[in-house]
């Protein structure tokens, strides 16, 4: 990689919700693109930290704090060249959750119902064992 050469780097939330048949993660409808389900979080402003973008985007979209527990994965998506931050996350209050003009809705998803790669990012951050994962996509 060259000097000049850039590439993106992002910071997500996965925040679960607990339940006897299995866990279900808390997702975000986009409103543009192609209007796809994600992690709360985005892409770092320049001089920020991973712990300080994944708050300032999560206020920013759901416009609540979240309390960030630990960082699970760090994964490169070749699509977009960027690498994404995973961190298993809390959401105190539900209720207090008012979506900014990105997101039109939000929902808590059967892990069974994410996408693949979704799926191994939030699988690998409930499996945590004190490692941090990586993978390629």
């Amino acid at each position: 990689m060259a000097f000049d050469d850039k590439f993106r780097l992002s910071s997500h939330a996965v925040i679960i919700e607990r339940s006897e048949v299995e866990p279900k993660v808390f997702l975000v409808k986009a409103t543009y693109g192609d209007y796809r389900w994600g992690l709360p979080g985005g892409a770092l402003e320049p001089g920020e930290t991973i712990h300080e973008a994944l708050q300032r985007e999560c206020v920013e979209e759901l416009g609540v704090s979240i309390n960030i527990k630990y960082l699970t994965g760090v994964y490169y998506h070749q699509a977009y060249q960027s690498q994404a931050f995973i961190f298993l996350c809390e959401l105190d209050d539900i209720s207090r959750i008012k979506l900014s003009k990105e997101h039109s809705e939000y929902s808590y998803t059967p892990v069974s119902q994410l996408s693949p790669v979704q799926k191994q990012r939030v699988q690998d951050c409930l499996n945590y064992k004190g490692v941090v994962c990586s993978a390629k996509f």
